[in-house]
């Protein structure tokens, strides 16, 4: 499968990819692609998602967890993914419009209504879990929701870089936020994205495995990915470290110029982006040609 024929792939997809398509790999003009974004909470998963949402705002009455949720699925490994936490990192993924008419309802209505579950905490305030409250931090930064009270609170641990960037993009930071970022990148740099410093070796094979959503997990596109984003926030260009990281990327793409699905969901959740494990996903195959474009452009 040529690189045209894969795009073509893309592009015959759920608004949610064909606009990141449309702006990632075709260069398009907002005014294409814009558009387009705009169909995600009318059409396809966008509008599916909001379908499923309680009157109150939240998703299966909960923050964390549906309401249902019981804690045979957790020991099982059968996590569901359908609270509300889940569903917003889900349209964050997709590109809703942050400032969409129906964003800015659930914005209102999760205010008065949801809690986390661990001690009853408001919704927007967090709770105790610094990667519950990194993830928070950056859906809420996205959708317009000032969260550096939560920032304050976890600037003394090591707060997930992608809820700093989001942060900063939505309130310009602070020397400490930004300094905070800084680390974790610099962490991660070092290690080449994978590897232990000390002897070199992978630390878990699961970090070579792709997933999407990726949930909590963390893996080497999901990285790259977010390196992507952070340079063209930071005008930079990608550091020579990711060098190993973006060829293993590229030594996983088939020979139809597509990405399988590694790793999946085993608990409930509301929708079905992939056709199953081994079989090519088209999120993690935009997520690798738009991270594999940024370098290589930047590498010639």
């Amino acid at each position: 499968m040529q690189t045209a024929t894969v795009t073509q792939w893309l592009l015959a997809s759920d608004p949610s990819i064909k606009w990141q398509v449309m702006r990632d790999l075709l260069d398009m003009p907002e005014s294409d692609w814009g558009e387009e974004r705009k169909r995600i909470d009318t059409e396809g998963w966008g509008k599916r998602l909001f379908s499923f949402q309680d009157e109150d705002g939240q998703w299966a009455g909960g923050a964390f967890a549906p309401k249902d949720a019981t804690m045979e699925e957790f020991k099982e490994d059968r996590q569901p993914f359908t609270g509300t936490a889940f569903v917003l990192t889900e349209l964050r993924d997709m590109g809703l419009e942050p400032d969409s008419a129906l964003m800015k309802k659930t914005v209102e209505l999760t205010r008065l209504s949801c809690i986390w579950e661990h001690d009853k905490e408001k919704f927007w305030d967090g709770e105790v879990e610094e990667c519950i409250n990194g993830r928070l931090v950056a859906d809420g930064s996205y959708f317009g929701v000032d969260m550096t009270h939560v920032v304050d609170r976890l600037l003394g641990t090591q707060l997930e870089d992608e809820g700093l960037l989001e942060y900063e993009k939505f309130k310009g930071g602070s020397a400490k936020s930004k300094a905070a970022r800084a680390k974790g990148e610099e962490y991660l740099l070092t290690r080449n994205l994978f590897r232990r410093q000390s002897t070199g070796e992978v630390v878990k094979e699961r970090y070579l495995q792709f997933r999407f959503p990726p949930r909590a997990d963390y893996d080497i596109l999901r990285a790259m990915d977010y390196f992507r984003t952070a340079a063209s926030f930071d005008n930079t260009g990608p550091d020579s470290r990711l060098k190993e990281a973006a060829a293993l990327i590229r030594a996983r793409q088939t020979s139809n110029g597509q990405w399988v699905l590694d790793r999946d969901d085993r608990g409930r959740r509301w929708l079905d982006v992939n056709d199953g494990i081994g079989q090519p996903s088209k999120w993690i195959t935009l997520r690798a040609l738009r991270a594999l474009r940024w370098w290589d452009d930047a590498s010639s």
